[in-house]
């Protein structure tokens, strides 16, 4: 892994722990990663630009509402498009508390407002219920767009990892449910193969980043009993791909994601969907979240902020 990497990543990088993931540890990591999100929110100084607040909005029959955090500009001179923000980590982990720093820092830069959706995780709640908490977030979005000073016909969604997966899946939702519209979607990485029979889903095992276990695991935890695999949980799956909105996707060349990604991007390409597309040579699974003032990692976060910039104010 090391003799891959970015030449500016790689003395980070040998300081990163081992970390695994069981059923039986899953609660104790949830933690860990919350309590290290705490802290590096805790050291950012306050963006008094942007104001953070919560709703809960109606949810499902059986999840009675969903948990949203919005991240608005203070002051508003116009109506601002929109970004509905699904969070990473691999259907088991996370939380919409998790992208604060960043979250913020779109905001300021993009002009926008940002609803992040608290969805609910699995094991305890596999597939569908992440995705309907996410479908029931646009639909607030939507219907509730010119409260918050934002457009209903431009609303963005994007996330990364799992959130990559859930943006792909709740795009395909929203357009065989004749549902709210996307006017856009971002795939960071995005995790959208239960299959893992890429080379890339199977070359990447070491311990230090996301690799194949960590992917069998989520993917297990995720469809639970489901079977057959349904296309809106695995959007891999998905034969038809016409009609999708206009997309970015990127993935570093040591992400186990990196071929299902290249290869959705290629099936959007050939229906039609117009698409843009960044492998970024000896990158791994998030690795600019990791290390984000590496130049490397400034390139990927400019890169597509421009994006959404672009496609949000076009």
């Amino acid at each position: 892994m090391e003799k891959r990497l970015h030449p500016e990543l790689v003395n980070m990088f040998l300081e990163l722990p081992d970390v695994f993931y069981t059923k039986e540890n899953l609660a104790a990591k949830r933690s860990e990663m919350l309590e290290f999100v705490a802290s590096m929110s805790a050291a950012v100084p306050v963006n008094n630009d942007v104001q953070i607040s919560e709703r809960h909005v109606p949810g499902t029959a059986e999840n009675s509402e969903v948990r949203l955090k919005l991240y608005e500009p203070r002051v508003k001179n116009q109506s601002l498009p929109g970004i509905l923000y699904i969070h990473g980590g691999g259907y088991i982990l996370g939380s919409a508390d998790m992208m604060d720093v960043a979250l913020q820092q779109m905001v300021s830069e993009l002009e926008c407002v940002i609803v992040s959706v608290d969805y609910r995780l699995a094991p305890e709640h596999p597939f569908p219920a992440p995705l309907e908490d996410c479908y029931a977030a646009l639909k607030w979005f939507s219907e509730n767009a010119e409260e918050l000073g934002s457009d209903s016909s431009k609303i963005a969604v994007m996330g990364s990892s799992a959130g990559g997966g859930l943006t792909a899946a709740l795009s395909l939702l929203a357009r065989d449910r004749n549902g709210p519209s996307i006017m856009f979607q971002m795939l960071l990485y995005p995790m959208l193969d239960d299959r893992n029979i890429t080379q890339s889903s199977n070359e990447i095992t070491d311990n230090r980043v996301w690799n194949k276990a960590k992917s069998q695991l989520g993917w297990e935890m995720y469809l639970g009993n489901e079977n057959p695999v349904s296309l809106y949980a695995a959007p891999a799956r998905a034969v038809d791909l016409s009609g999708l909105p206009p997309t970015y996707a990127c993935v570093g060349d040591l992400d186990p994601f990196r071929d299902e990604t290249i290869h959705y991007v290629s099936r959007l390409t050939q229906a039609g969907v117009p698409t843009e597309f960044h492998l970024y040579p000896g990158c791994f699974h998030g690795s600019e979240e990791y290390f984000p003032f590496a130049e490397i990692s400034q390139r990927i976060i400019k890169e597509y902020h421009a994006a959404l910039k672009s496609a949000l104010h076009k």
